[in-house]
């Protein structure tokens, strides 16, 4: 083995050069002691996400529309009870209900239930124009809300089957919408930072 070997790592130093005896030695470009080296440039703060989508995707939209057919569906189904509503007194002395205190005790049930209904299709209907309203700007708690709406316009649409077929549109566009608003597309969508 031979001292004058350029490849030796136990020879000496070549060159002409002498260690630092006393001090650390470390090598150039490496960062020392004290603050950690900033992020590149190229990579924003916060995880390394992009900056999101600048434009609605396709699908996000699709899941929109679905919202306001829901809600739009939600608006006819309390017309529909607060027609019933208004017949209901004529329609029941027309059966010849009337006179009897248990009878009329039902038939008040009967009335406070479909106020109920009405109720809960205008708010549910309120509620999904709202959700409508706030997809341009909204947060992912506005996908999050879209989702659960549409799980439990599930329940709505079998509750309204026997309205002329509608509770079966209300079912098939909700478990749409429940599908278009858990895509990757529509999170990245709600998730995007906004400046």
């Amino acid at each position: 083995m031979s001292f004058g070997d350029p490849n030796n790592p136990y020879g000496p130093p070549q060159g002409g050069q002498q260690p630092n005896y006393g001090y650390p030695q470390q090598p150039q470009g490496q960062p020392g002691y004290g603050y950690p080296a900033a992020p590149p440039v190229q990579q924003p703060y916060g995880g390394g996400y992009g900056p999101g989508p600048t434009e609605m995707p396709g699908i996000t939209r699709a899941a929109q529309i679905m919202l306001a057919v829901i809600a739009a569906a939600h608006l006819i189904v309390a017309a529909v009870y607060a027609y019933n509503l208004s017949q209901w007194d004529e329609v029941m002395l027309e059966a010849g209900v009337s006179g009897d205190a248990e009878a009329e005790r039902f038939l008040e049930l009967g009335k406070g239930i479909v106020v109920f209904f009405l109720a809960l299709a205008a708010v549910y209907a309120v509620l999904g124009l709202v959700l409508v309203l706030q997809y341009a700007k909204g947060s992912n708690a506005v996908r999050v809300c879209s989702i659960v709406y549409g799980s439990l316009a599930i329940v709505t649409g079998i509750f309204t089957l026997a309205i002329y077929g509608l509770g079966l549109l209300i079912m098939i566009v909700s478990i749409l919408l429940i599908v278009f608003a858990a895509k990757r597309a529509s999170a990245e969508w709600f998730r995007r930072p906004r400046y």
